[in-house]
């Protein structure tokens, strides 16, 4: 199993790139987000990796973020979802807008991406929505979401909703209770604070 490439990227194409790696180059099938972002040929790239075998064909998936990978994965999960489909939102929607979409069931957004009707994207709303937590973060800059509510990643609401996952609470609850909670003790509470109100409201 390839999971990670380090080498020097040696050519692009519409969703494929060369990357060399001691002199060997690998051929990566990619997102046009992570196209872009690998720069230009001689630049260093680092590129997390999904190896899919079928019985007829072997290739190598690249991505720029861990996040990026694991949402690939989840989406591949959805019957009617394959590789290309998965790039084909990847491309049209950040890590953090898909999540956003998923959590929200917004499937009007997923199906901006190229080869997604309004049948399939509604699907993979339906489908995804309570995996939508589970991700949360995995874009760099977003937190858990719940009811809509972003709760951002290192903050005293971001701590408070990674200890009430702890005690058993799924994302969605914890994210909305603590965004509750902030509500009634305002911007400033203490972490200590916010979980006792955050609990009553997750237990309500």
């Amino acid at each position: 199993m390839i999971a990670k490439l380090t080498g020097i990227l040696d050519d692009t194409g519409p969703d494929w790139a060369v990357i060399d790696v001691g002199g060997v180059g690998y051929l990566v099938h990619a997102s046009a987000r992570t196209l872009v972002q690998l720069g230009n040929p001689g630049d260093r790239a680092v590129l997390h990796t999904e190896l899919q075998v079928s019985e007829s064909d072997m290739r190598l998936i690249g991505f720029t973020t861990s996040g990026e990978r694991a949402w690939f994965r989840v989406l591949m999960v959805v019957q009617g979802v394959g590789s290309k489909v998965a790039l084909a939102i990847l491309s049209a929607l950040t890590v953090d807008e898909l999540q956003r979409a998923c959590a929200a069931g917004d499937a009007a957004m997923i199906a901006r991406a190229n080869g997604v009707g309004p049948k399939l994207a509604s699907r993979i709303v339906n489908e995804l929505k309570d995996k939508a937590g589970g991700l949360a973060g995995l874009g760099g800059g977003v937190g858990i979401i719940g009811d809509g509510v972003i709760v951002p990643p290192g903050s005293i609401s971001g701590d408070a909703v990674s200890a009430l996952q702890n005690l058993g609470f799924k994302p969605a609850i914890a994210a909305t209770a603590v965004t509750r909670a902030i509500e009634d003790l305002g911007d400033s509470a203490a972490l200590g604070d916010v979980m006792r109100v955050a609990l009553k409201h997750a237990t309500a």
